[in-house]
């Protein structure tokens, strides 16, 4: 029996999502929580690996129980005159339970997985959000764990041409930390800035997948543009590269957020993780 759940949390006192033996994680927690409820050692299948300091604002993941676990699910019986309640749709509320009331993390949704869901391997893109305060914006201390603060006017419309200038299928090899035979081809979705209400200027950067520290470097890249250290030219330049430089810095953890995983119909879910795994294995 496969669980989807929908995830969110503040990433600020979190050593990221996997976890790591004597260490604070995302998945530790949670898995902490749901063996409590459901007992046995459940584990956690998720959409994307945040790294420490990064919050989620829709991170999804999945949990296949055993027998056990599902009878333990199923087994809370309604008060006398109480409607019968879904126990699948409940374990949200039932897991907040044992995270306690001002958690830095919440389960918000938890629901029967449709056949051939996998929360990694189904889904066809992710969504990040990068929030960054400027002298034009100013700091605002209650939005300083996840914003960053950079310490100059920047120019939102060079930054945001840059960023379109990079959208398309490449080799983003300048703009990841290596890891040994992994990829860094990635098909880059959306990439786009702007100011919000309050003058912080917002990036919105969706892919097919992203390889490690990505979108905070993409940013440390605009960044420099809206300094004017680089141009737009330069960014295209230093991608086409395919190696790192110092002059693309990549910015800090606390301005990143995961805000959405998208997945197609139901019917091409199991499609979906079949390829997105023949893909994996090759590479």
């Amino acid at each position: 029996m496969r669980i989807r759940l929908d995830i969110a949390y503040d990433g600020t006192h979190f050593r990221g999502w996997a976890r790591q033996p004597g260490l604070r994680t995302v998945q530790d927690t949670l898995e902490s929580a749901l063996a409590r409820v459901l007992g046995g050692d459940p584990r956690l299948v998720v959409a994307g690996r945040t790294d420490a300091g990064v919050h989620a604002s829709g991170q999804v993941a999945h949990v296949d129980l055993d027998e056990a676990q599902r009878d333990r699910l199923f087994a809370r019986r309604p008060r006398a005159g109480a409607e019968t309640p879904d126990p699948v749709g409940t374990l949200a509320a039932r897991l907040s339970g044992v995270v306690g009331a001002y958690s830095d993390v919440v389960v918000t949704r938890t629901a029967l997985a449709p056949d051939g869901f996998d929360a990694r391997f189904s889904a066809v893109w992710r969504r990040y959000e990068y929030r960054i305060a400027d002298s034009v914006s100013g700091y605002d201390p209650l939005e300083r764990h996840r914003t960053t603060t950079v310490r100059a006017a920047l120019d939102g419309e060079a930054m945001d041409a840059a960023a379109r200038s990079l959208i398309g299928l490449h080799d983003f090899a300048a703009y990841c930390k290596p890891r040994e035979e992994a990829t860094t081809i990635r098909t880059l979705l959306e990439f786009d800035w702007r100011r919000d209400r309050d003058g912080v200027l917002l990036a919105h950067v969706k892919a097919d997948a992203f390889c490690h520290s990505m979108v905070r470097a993409l940013v440390g890249g605009c960044v420099a543009v809206g300094e004017g250290r680089l141009d737009a030219g330069d960014l295209l330049d230093i991608r086409d590269g395919r190696e790192r430089v110092p002059e693309v810095k990549v910015l800090a953890a606390r301005g990143l957020t995961l805000t959405e995983v998208g997945y197609p119909d139901d019917g091409l879910l199991a499609q979906r993780a079949e390829q997105t795994r023949a893909r994996r294995d090759r590479e």
